[in-house]
């Protein structure tokens, strides 16, 4: 039997045909996925789905996400949430959605692992920096198809299927996937987020547990909660076109965003001295890149007369928090000096 092949089939070919077979009607089959913008050989083993799980896991920007803030800047401890470990959360619970609902779990894994690429180094401090220094502002999720699209592989970005690219687009609640995938891990990014930033909240002793609101009589259980939130969630998509809660159900969850908003995000926010270091840091270094753009990367560099802004953009928004540190220190502090 040749290598790759079932049969008279290659492996990726039955794997599609199991698709037709198993997946809901509402499910988006690999065999019909869109071309990709720059045409490559299919694979003999693995559906386009599951090779752009493999390009984005393999890609510089998901191995950065580990060095990122997620919502506690610079925390001491080890065991607070990454930009990574938010992903590969978000990433678990979307593909456990998919399963139940007879979706395709690898289009929804490539999405929820590549839906953060853009994000930038110090959480959503950084990403206000980004947002006043440009003229149309910053968000994370174009700026994570920018990624996707342009600028990993030395800005010949990943050449996704249009289906994952889109789902990484559109992952923000006021955006509309295209795909019943992308509308799970759009859920599912909320989910993530709300229960390990509660978690984290208490580890941090901004939240005690007798704060938190008692969520479906549930209470402070983060495993409890996300196992109430994931099994409504099924049950109230199934055989459906839409993915959404039941309405009681997201009325809960608007309640709970609302406390972290004002217990714990806000909290965070108060610490207006550090905010405040972390973007004239990072508005020193937009401007010290704007008027040096031979500092850039080569790959950069050559795009600087095309846009200016957006192009050192990019390469801030790519920094993790640690390399954004060390490059600040580089530039903008003397060194030690030391007599012979």
């Amino acid at each position: 039997m040749k290598a790759g092949r079932y049969k008279n089939m290659t492996i990726r070919e039955k794997l599609e045909q199991q698709e037709f077979k198993i997946l809901s009607k509402y499910a988006t089959k690999s065999a019909e996925a869109k071309p990709r913008k720059i045409p490559i050989k299919k694979c003999d083993i693995r559906t386009d789905f599951q090779r752009d799980r493999d390009r984005i896991t393999h890609c510089k920007a998901f191995r950065r996400l580990m060095h990122k803030t997620q919502v506690f800047i610079s925390p001491e401890g080890d065991h607070y949430r990454t930009r990574l470990t938010h992903t590969l959360e978000v990433a678990q619970i979307a593909r456990t959605i998919a399963l139940a609902l007879n979706l395709n779990q690898d289009l929804t894994e490539a999405i929820a692992l590549g839906h953060d690429l853009g994000h930038t180094p110090f959480g959503h401090t950084g990403e206000d920096a980004l947002n006043d220094l440009l003229p149309n502002g910053f968000k994370h999720n174009l700026q994570s198809e920018r990624v996707v699209e342009y600028l990993e592989n030395e800005g010949r970005g990943l050449n996704l299927t249009p289906e994952v690219t889109d789902g990484i687009k559109n992952h923000r609640m006021s955006c509309k996937p295209s795909t019943i995938e992308g509308q799970v891990v759009r859920l599912c990014d909320k989910i993530a987020y709300m229960n390990h930033d509660v978690d984290d909240a208490l580890r941090a002793k901004i939240l005690k547990p007798s704060d938190l609101p008692p969520f479906a009589g549930i209470g402070e259980a983060t495993n409890k909660r996300i196992d109430f939130m994931v099994l409504n969630l099924i049950e109230n998509s199934m055989d459906k076109p839409v993915i959404s809660f039941t309405p009681e159900v997201e009325a809960e969850i608007k309640s709970l965003r609302i406390f972290l908003r004002e217990k714990v995000y806000t909290n965070q926010r108060l610490h207006e001295m550090e905010r405040s270091k972390i973007k004239t840091m990072l508005e020193l270094l937009f401007n010290h890149y704007l008027e040096n753009p031979h500092k850039l990367p080569s790959e950069l560099s050559v795009r600087m007369n095309e846009n200016p802004k957006q192009t050192v953009a990019d390469y801030i928004a790519g920094m993790t928090d640690r390399f954004a540190m060390k490059s600040f220190k580089e530039i903008f502090l003397p060194s030690a000096w030391e007599a012979e």
